[in-house]
């Protein structure tokens, strides 16, 4: 059972959801004949995705290990989404290509040494922060109640309830993050638009 106390689950996700399109709460996300709850679990996972894409302190780790196999490629986990290799030899330029490094320099998979970089990483529902989970929360229902009835004026979730749970999103990412001036991207945006430098 949930509490005030726990994390959102994704039932609770999703219940939230289905009472925004006007539809009753489920005790179960088998979804065998219930043809709005398999449509709001896949616009839950859609909608995490999109956002987990953008970048996150939470989601993101520095100098994870690329491995290459006894062949010489590196394959990628499902759950990474984007590579930044780390300064690598002159010789190579590593990139990302699905689910496999590819050396664009050199028109290959293989590589003679390991790698490491920069990763996002798509995180289950149980392993994001509840800022996240809110944010992720409230744009999937919006999505998904414009998706089942089509009328944005009805919307439970507002563009500003949208809003609310992204700046609450970004100012528990400056948190965690320890992001100076140079490091912020809303900062860098600007000095880089203003035409000061």
């Amino acid at each position: 059972m949930e509490t005030a106390t726990s994390l959102t689950t994704v039932l609770e996700a999703v219940n939230t959801m289905l009472s925004c399109a006007g539809e009753s709460p489920v005790n179960t996300l088998d979804t065998t004949g219930m043809v709005d709850v398999a449509v709001a679990v896949a616009t839950l996972n859609e909608i995490s995705r999109s956002v987990q894409s953008v970048g996150w302190h939470f989601n993101t780790e520095d100098d994870y290990p690329l491995v290459r196999d006894v062949e010489g490629f590196i394959y990628l986990p499902p759950s990474i989404i984007t590579v930044d290799v780390n300064d690598s030899s002159p010789s190579l330029i590593p990139v990302q290509r699905g689910l496999r490094m590819y050396d664009r320099l050199n028109h290959t998979y293989l590589f003679t040494a390991d790698l490491k970089a920069s990763v996002q990483l798509l995180l289950e529902w149980d392993e994001l922060p509840q800022t996240a989970r809110y944010y992720i929360l409230i744009k999937a229902a919006r999505a998904f109640q414009a998706r089942v009835l089509g009328a944005d004026s009805l919307h439970r979730f507002s563009e500003s309830d949208e809003m609310s749970a992204l700046i609450a999103l970004q100012e528990a990412e400056g948190k965690s993050g320890n992001y100076n001036m140079f490091q912020n991207y809303s900062a860098a945006y600007l000095m880089n638009t203003s035409g000061s430098f």
